[in-house]
């Protein structure tokens, strides 16, 4: 039986609450929830990039790719991604965003499938990204 293992990488926190930030079994690695909160600092709160959506875009994909490295992946190996907006205007510039960071990381064809929808997240934050990737 393979074992469920959790990733923590050293630029994040601990959660919250009884969760991992990641979570790989055999070749299934589950990316929690992520913020665009900066690498974490010892004794310091969680502080967003920014206030701009592209900030805190740029920031979550940054804590996303942390936890896949940690457990062996890239984007490449993400299979779906789902993206939670809070405010639905935010939708086109997030795809600007997203299609350009893709182009730029040289994300090989086909891209993941992925679902966005809006949802409410602590005052702030306007972006909340998971990802599940497998492995070969």
């Amino acid at each position: 039986m393979t074992e469920k293992i959790a990733l923590t990488p050293a630029t994040h926190t601990t959660p919250p609450a009884k969760f991992s930030h990641g979570v790989k079994k055999g070749n299934i690695l589950q990316v929690a929830g992520q913020v665009g909160f900066l690498p974490a600092e010892e004794g310091k709160a969680p502080t967003p990039a920014g206030p701009t959506l592209r900030e805190q875009t740029l920031q979550t994909f940054a804590n996303v790719k942390a936890i896949l490295e940690e457990g062996g992946a890239t984007w490449d190996d993400v299979m779906m991604m789902r993206v939670y907006l809070t405010d639905v205007d935010h939708f086109a510039e997030m795809n600007e965003i997203y299609n350009s960071y893709f182009e730029e990381q040289g994300l090989k064809a086909p891209a993941s499938a992925r679902t966005t929808v809006y949802v409410g997240l602590p005052k702030g934050l306007l972006i909340e990204i998971d990802a599940l990737a497998v492995l070969s």
